[in-house]
């Protein structure tokens, strides 16, 4: 656990340094970059930043958006392939979604164990529609996987 929180307060630290230089070469906006909770439910008043970076939803780096999911205990990462920003909404398209099934796990009674979940729950897995509500609160419009809204984490 310690090592999944260092490996994502280094990732929020690529950020903020990548946004006081002014995201060169990002593709897409430098509010979108972080940790950010809720979506799959809803964030509750008062959460701290331990327990939001302890369990993040969804994370924007430069490169990848990775997402929680309530069936694995791992991100899903999406390689980012374009990001197009219009009027406070972005639009992601991502690599192709691969069979994340792992051949060599076996699941319960020897079964395989579940797909996890490669997109958003938009209209097709490599797409996803973010839009900017405000400074710390975002929402991914038409992504029924995602239908509340999504808070930034905060720092320490």
């Amino acid at each position: 656990m310690r090592r999944y929180v260092a490996c994502l307060l280094a990732l929020l630290a690529l950020a903020a340094a990548g946004q006081a230089r002014g995201q060169s070469g990002a593709p897409h906006p430098w509010w979108l970059f972080g940790a950010w909770t809720g979506g799959l439910f809803p964030v509750p008043p008062g959460l701290g930043a331990q327990a939001c970076l302890a369990e993040p939803t969804v994370i924007f780096t430069r490169d990848v958006v990775l997402r929680a999911s309530l069936t694995d205990v791992t991100f899903t990462q999406r390689v980012i392939v374009t990001a197009r920003t219009q009027a406070g909404q972005t639009e992601f398209e991502f690599t192709p979604a691969q069979d994340t099934l792992a051949a060599t796990s076996n699941g319960l009674l020897g079964l395989a164990a579940p797909k996890a979940a490669a997109g958003f729950g938009c209209e097709r897995d490599d797409v996803l529609h973010v839009r900017w509500v405000n400074e710390n609160e975002i929402q991914f419009p038409g992504c029924a996987d995602f239908p509340n809204p999504l808070v930034r984490c905060p720092e320490r």
